[in-house]
């Protein structure tokens, strides 16, 4: 099999893996393909209302692996990682911040915002220029080009 562009494998490794996760009553929380040496490494980090557990993780990657295998979509072997996206997870990729909204997250600038570096809040909007957050009822509104990383925060029950 010829080799792909990295967007390219990983399109057509989501096109396979979406109706499976659907089909499951699961969401895409972010995927990855690292290529080390010979063997090629694939995560999946998955969830859903209520939160994974290895049962789910288990039926998907067995789901999973049998159909990208019949479809040869990956040059070579690969080992497949699946896993719920974690309590603390940074957050990077479009889609992590779509999931991630009503979420508590922490948010770290290069220069502060409205004299911060730092704002602890709910993420209540991703735009295309900006993230909002809602920090104790105060909204604020991250312009992107400033943001240095944006991390989950655990949340625990009261």
């Amino acid at each position: 099999m010829a080799r792909r562009a990295p967007e390219d494998l990983l399109q057509a490794i989501e096109a396979i893996a979406v109706p499976i996760l659907e089909a499951q009553g699961l969401l895409l929380v972010d995927l990855e393909f690292r290529q080390r040496g010979r063997q090629g490494l694939l995560r999946f980090f998955i969830d859903k209302p209520g939160g994974v557990g290895i049962d789910d993780c288990q039926r998907f990657s067995e789901e999973v692996g049998d159909h990208l295998d019949v479809a040869d979509v990956i040059p070579g072997g690969y080992d497949l990682e699946v896993s719920s996206p974690g309590l603390d997870r940074e957050l990077r990729k479009e889609r992590e911040f779509r999931w991630a909204t009503g979420r508590l997250v922490r948010c770290w600038t290069v220069s502060p915002v409205e004299g911060k570096s730092e704002v602890l809040g709910r993420l209540e909007g991703v735009e295309s220029e900006s993230l909002v957050l809602d920090a104790a009822g105060k909204r604020w509104s991250i312009p992107r080009a400033l943001v240095a990383k944006v991390r989950l925060q655990a949340e625990f029950p009261r």
